[in-house]
C-alpha cells in the first residue's frame, strides 16, 4: 500500500530541487525536471484512496463518487483521484457497464433549458465539465438498456420516435437522462422531445417532479403504454404537481399509490376533470383530482353509460 505522506515528501523534495532549474536559461531541462514532479503528484492523488479499497482508476472514481453522492464533482477532481487522463472513459464505463447513474453537466443543462424536468437548486450551477452521482444504488439492468439504446439509436426515424421506442421497450422501468441523450444521438434536443411526448402527445412519462417523487433526479419512466386522452394533455406541469401533492400522490377514489405498484397491476395516477372538459371544465386545481388509471377508466365508462 502506498503511503500518501511518503509520496508527499518525495514530491516536496523534487519541487525544491526544481528551484535550480528555474534559474537556468534552458527550456528542455526545466521540462524534463517537471516530469517526475508530474508523476509524483499523480501518485499522490492515487494514494489518497488506499489500494485495499480501490486499486484501479475506475474503482477509485466510483469510491469518490459514492463518498459524495448528489454532489457536483468537477472533472479535475476525477483526474486527481484516478491518476489518469482518460477518466471520462472510466466514468462512461461505470454508467454503461455497471449501471451507476452518473450525469454530466451537459445533460443536466439540457434538462434545465428544455424543461424536461425541474432541476434541483443544488445542481443548477453544474458546468459542462462537472459530474454528479444521482443515485447510490447500482442498476444491474443498465447494461441491457444501453445495448437496446445502441440498437435503437442506429435505426431510422426522428429523435422523438427513437426516444418513444426506447421508453416503450422499458414500460414501468426508470431510464436515465444519459440513456435518453444517447438514444437521441447525443443531440441536445432530447430533453425537448421528452417534454413534447409528455405534454403534447400525452404519453405518461413521469419524473421526480411530475408525479413520481420516489424517482431519482434524472430518471424518467413511461408508466403505461397508452396515451392520455387529448383533453387531459393541456394541464400545466406546475398545476399537475400541485394537484398530486394536494391529494398525497394517491387515488382519491380507492387510495392506490405507487407504493402499491406491482407488475401484475401496472396502474398509475392520472388527473381527472371533475367538470368535464367538453362541458367547459377548466384545467385548474379546483376542477382536477388524482385517480388511478383503473378508477379513471371505470368512471369514464359509467359516464358514457349514463
Amino acid at each position: 500500500m502506498i503511503d500518501p505522506e511518503s509520496v508527499r515528501r518525495k514530491v516536496e523534495s523534487l519541487i525544491k530541487n526544481f528551484e535550480a532549474e528555474l534559474r537556468s536559461g534552458e527550456l528542455r531541462p526545466k521540462v524534463l525536471a517537471l516530469i517526475p514532479i508530474f508523476h509524483g503528484l499523480r501518485d499522490l492523488g492515487k494514494a489518497l484512496i488506499p489500494s485495499h479499497y480501490a486499486s484501479a482508476a475506475r474503482d477509485r472514481i466510483l469510491c469518490y463518487f459514492r463518498q459524495y453522492p448528489r454532489t457536483i464533482i468537477n472533472g479535475d477532481e476525477l483526474l486527481v483521484i484516478s491518476g489518469i487522463q482518460e477518466y471520462a472513459r472510466r466514468v462512461r464505463e461505470l454508467r454503461i457497464q455497471f449501471g451507476w447513474a452518473i450525469a454530466s453537466g451537459v445533460t443536466i443543462k439540457e434538462m434545465r433549458d428544455e424543461e424536461a424536468e425541474e432541476v434541483p437548486d443544488e445542481l443548477q450551477a453544474m458546468k459542462p465539465s462537472d459530474y454528479v452521482l444521482l443515485s447510490t444504488e447500482e442498476d444491474r439492468e443498465a447494461a441491457h438498456r444501453w445495448h437496446l439504446a445502441n440498437a435503437i439509436r442506429k435505426q431510422r426515424g426522428s429523435v422523438r420516435d427513437k426516444i418513444l421506442r426506447f421508453l416503450r421497450e422499458n414500460v414501468g422501468r426508470p431510464v436515465t437522462n444519459e440513456e435518453l441523450r444517447y438514444v437521441a444521438g447525443d443531440k441536445t434536443e432530447w430533453a425537448r422531445r421528452v417534454r413534447e411526448l409528455r405534454t403534447e402527445l400525452g404519453w405518461p412519462i413521469a419524473t421526480k417532479t411530475t408525479g413520481r417523487p420516489d424517482l431519482n433526479v434524472g430518471a424518467y419512466v413511461l408508466q403505461a403504454d397508452r396515451q392520455i386522452p387529448e383533453h387531459d394533455r393541456h394541464v400545466a406541469d406546475d398545476v399537475r404537481r400541485r394537484v398530486l401533492r394536494r391529494d398525497g400522490y394517491k387515488c382519491t377514489s380507492c387510495g392506490w399509490s405507487h407504493d402499491d405498484w406491482n407488475p401484475s397491476d401496472p396502474r398509475h395516477l392520472e388527473l381527472h376533470h371533475i367538470k368535464r372538459h367538453v362541458e367547459g371544465g377548466e384545467n385548474v386545481e379546483e376542477n382536477l383530482e388524482s385517480l388511478c388509471t383503473v378508477c379513471h377508466d371505470k368512471l369514464h365508462r359509467l359516464k358514457r353509460g349514463a
